[in-house]
């Protein structure tokens, strides 16, 4: 169930494209199924970060079981990832990391656990 929520002040081109490279770099990333992958893309935001509205992210990465000893490693990825993407520096994206509880995300009429 990863979810990657990447909100941002740039505008991207093709929304539908990058949604769907970004569901099998997630999938790869968190060596997870992509059928179970869900991406939301939030451009166009009105967005500051150190007080500049120069290019800025914010991406919300959630999957069960998300390994806290490999979210930096993730960071880096995520950093690059949306760097290339973006064109938005590493220094100027965050990045929130969540594992939630098996029951308490719901999917399909029930929840994971």
């Amino acid at each position: 169930m990863p979810l990657l929520h990447l909100t941002t002040n740039q505008t991207v081109e093709d929304k539908t494209g990058t949604c769907q490279q970004l569901s099998r770099q997630i999938a790869t990333l968190l060596d997870k199924p992509e059928s179970y992958v869900m991406v939301i893309l939030d451009d166009c935001q009105s967005m500051t970060f150190a007080g500049s509205s120069e290019p800025t992210a914010l991406l919300e990465l959630k999957s069960l079981g998300l390994p806290e000893n490999k979210t930096s490693e993730f960071s880096q990825q995520l950093c690059t990832i949306a760097g290339e993407i973006l064109k938005v520096e590493a220094n100027r994206i965050y990045i929130e990391f969540s594992s939630p509880e098996r029951h308490m995300w719901g999917w399909d009429n029930r929840t994971f656990g």
